[in-house]
């Protein structure tokens, strides 16, 4: 082996005569060849590295390491059918080592410029250090695997040339690359053409680079190639593997995933198209959802969304500005509802909403959120000077006439006005604008009152016990309580009030004169009613067990006889307890009886069917129509405690009394005076014939099992009459 000499520049190399150099060629078949798989190599590569989304994922992240080691391994193999479509008059061979690291170099520079390529967020940075990679790795390979060469005498090279391939393998690499990137913003229908452009141009890059610095390489004469570690048909071999391995199955990877996705896509649009009609329905779901029905306004729920966004602008905005809740209360609409029917009622409701609408501006929300309640939305506010000038003028609108069926109705409204941040938490807005309109109404209404910390004590107070008294049902902290009801001529048991009572965990002991408001206010009533119809016949139920037949009076509040399903829930639970609806007894309000005749008549006229006891309580205070009394198929009358009271010393509440007594069995109905806590209040209604007397005199609401002990003479009685015995129940 002859050793190696010290490289000739061109320079000197020009002293020589021209036969100098040996003289070289190309097999025709072959850089075709080089061409074709330096291009086919790049629309794989491309085409895999185009479907890449997150090299996190695994399947993504195979993708990727495939579309590097084919276009590493393509642009090396081009290289070496390159090097052997060069004809020389000596045998050429290649250093494994030298070759190894030259496809090395290809494959991580590959795939370092794919991996800039197909970056989510692309910028001129990425291909700009992406070609740099790309056509510095595709240089570094081609002049490391002529180094593999090893010739005796080193190749005198044309600088020039080899600066050229340099800057073609940079370039070409860029505008392959932008092609790349355009390729994968097209729509689908032309993106082959714009991929195939984009490999084509790559491959060229390649082809380029090459082909240059090899017209730049001249091979002295007397020099040989020291490697014979790879000979060209060892070369010819690798370049067979490559060429049916790789490639094929890297393109049957492209074809599959391609077909795969055409036919998610295809049952993407498939499912789309079936679920048009499920998209329409759920819209107008959520819609109606989100709507009040009436006004066509946002609801209470869409309503808290808005303003939960309007308060992350706000954040998002630096707190910059204002934000303004207006609680708005329609003054003397419950008599409007009264006089003229529901149906008046509605339309003064839409004429309020479209009022209030067009006072609106763009950024703005109104929604009703109650019967007669509406809440604003103000944004972008200066501060509360802007706030109190919307009100002035909402309060100016609403007390126009309202005009419905040819009748001319007047009202007002009562506002609440809270402004964000000034005037508290976030999460307290509303409860705070609320606590302000109470204090506009209850100082005479047609007026708004801006909200102080003050208010805010007794809306907190009042949100806090509605949200526990949401979960008294679950944590069963509520329980009734029974108080007696006195046959007046036999001085036994005749039945009993059933009481609801709430039993707080902290507050103890809180009067239904708090509980039950709030349980209206914030729509719990129906919840609490349904239990109680429930409790009570399951409690007749347990005392008939015990041998103990009572009839039990509950209370029907006007929530729940405006629910249509009142007396199909009455009905389940008489029939789920066994119970005599007899022993069942529902009473109802002179005044809410009143308020709706026609439904009040409904209502008694299905529950009488059932065979249930009916009674009209707090008689005397409703101021109701006699005519409208005989209507009703009440088979009781019960006095209110206000007239007992005063019984024993003001004659006129005497006259009442017995006049209601005399009425009421001359209408054939039974007579219970409630609020009994005298002996002389007790004789003086068993004078007059009272049929039944309740109160303290005899006993205080009781929990179910100290009734049954003191109905079975186990419990002393706190009566002083010596002939009452408690211990008989008289029979239904």
């Amino acid at each position: 082996m002859q050793a190696q000499l010290s490289p000739l520049s061109l320079a000197s190399a020009q002293a020589l005569s021209s036969d100098a150099f040996m003289r070289t060629g190309y097999n025709l078949w072959l850089v075709l060849a080089s061409i074709l798989i330096a291009s086919l190599t790049a629309f794989v590569a491309l085409d895999l590295a185009r479907r890449v989304r997150n090299k996190q994922d695994r399947a993504n992240a195979s993708l990727w390491l495939s579309a590097a080691l084919v276009l590493g391994s393509g642009a090396w193999s081009m290289h070496f059918i390159g090097l052997q479509a060069l004809e020389l008059p000596i045998t050429l061979g290649y250093s494994i080592k030298l070759s190894l690291l030259a496809w090395l170099v290809a494959t991580l520079s590959a795939g370092a410029a794919l991996s800039l390529a197909s970056h989510s967020q692309y910028r001129h940075s990425h291909l700009f250090t992406g070609s740099l990679v790309l056509g510095g790795g595709m240089s570094a390979m081609h002049y490391l695997g002529l180094a593999a060469m090893d010739m005796s005498i080193a190749i005198v090279w044309d600088w020039a040339l080899v600066a050229a391939s340099l800057a073609l393998a940079t370039s070409t690499s860029a505008i392959a690359l932008l092609a790349f990137q355009i390729s994968r913003r097209v729509k689908p229908e032309k993106r082959l053409l714009a991929q195939i452009t984009a490999a084509c141009i790559m491959g060229a890059a390649v082809y380029a680079m090459h082909y240059t610095s090899m017209a730049g390489a001249h091979f002295p004469y007397n020099s040989i190639c020291l490697s014979t570690e790879l000979d060209n048909t060892s070369i010819s071999a690798m370049m067979l593997v490559v060429g049916l391995t790789l490639l094929p199955s890297s393109l049957l990877i492209t074809v599959l995933d391609s077909r795969l996705g055409k036919a998610a896509h295809e049952l993407s649009r498939s499912l789309k198209e079936s679920d048009v009609k499920l998209q329409k329905a759920t819209s107008q779901l959520q819609q109606r959802a989100y709507t009040d029905a009436l006004t066509g306004l946002p609801n209470r729920l869409d309503f808290e969304l808005r303003l939960n966004h309007a308060l992350i602008r706000m954040e998002r905005n630096g707190h910059q500005g204002r934000i303004a809740l207006l609680f708005i209360n329609l003054d003397g609409f419950k008599a409007i509802n009264d006089s003229f029917g529901h149906a008046v009622g509605d339309a003064v409701l839409v004429d309020s909403a479209k009022r209030l609408r067009s006072q609106l501006n763009a950024h703005d929300t109104i929604a009703r959120v109650g019967g007669d309640e509406f809440l604003l939305l103000l944004e972008q506010l200066g501060g509360l000077s802007d706030a109190t000038s919307m009100a002035r003028h909402l309060l100016h609108i609403m007390t126009a006439p309202f005009v419905v069926e040819d009748k001319t109705l007047e009202l007002s409204c009562s506002i609440g006005i809270v402004v964000h941040p000034d005037h508290g938490e976030s999460d307290k807005l509303i409860a705070h604008a609320d606590a302000a309109m109470h204090v506009a109404k209850h100082t005479g209404g047609n007026n708004y009152v801006v909200f102080e910390p003050h208010m805010g004590k007794n809306a907190s107070e009042e949100f806090e016990l509605q949200t526990d008294l949401r979960h008294a049902l679950e944590l069963n902290q509520l329980a009734l309580y029974y108080q007696p009801k006195i046959d007046s001529s036999r001085n036994c048991i005749s039945g009993v009030e059933a009481l609801l009572r709430w039993k707080h965990p902290v507050r103890g002991m809180i009067s239904p004169a708090v509980f039950i408001p709030l349980a209206e206010r914030f729509g719990l009533i129906n919840r609490l009613g349904n239990w109680v119809i429930e409790e009570a016949c399951r409690q007749i139920a347990a005392w008939r067990e015990a041998g103990m037949l009572m009839r039990v009076a509950i209370n029907l509040s006007v929530h729940q006889l405006s629910d249509p399903k009142l007396t199909e829930h009455i009905a389940h639970c008489i029939a789920r307890y066994a119970v005599n609806p007899e022993q069942l007894l529902c009473e109802i309000t002179e005044s809410v009886a009143m308020e709706d005749i026609k439904a009040t008549q409904a209502t008694f006229d299905a529950l009488r069917g059932m065979g249930i006891y009916l009674s009209i309580d707090d008689f005397g205070t409703g101021y109701s129509s006699l005519s409208y009394l005989r209507q009703l198929p009440a088979q009781q009358l019960k006095i209110d405690r206000s007239f007992i009271c005063d019984i024993e010393h003001k004659k006129d509440a005497r006259a009442v009394v017995d006049a209601v007594i005399r009425l009421a069995h001359a209408l054939d109905l039974h007579v219970v005076a409630e609020g009994v806590e005298t002996p002389g209040q007790h004789n003086i209604l068993v004078t007059m014939g009272c049929d039944q007397l309740q109160g303290f005199f005899y006993s205080r609401p009781l929990p179910a099992d100290e009734l049954l002990a003191w109905a079975q003479g186990q419990v002393p009685s706190n009566t002083p009459l010596e002939s009452f015995a408690p211990s008989i129940v008289a029979p239904l």
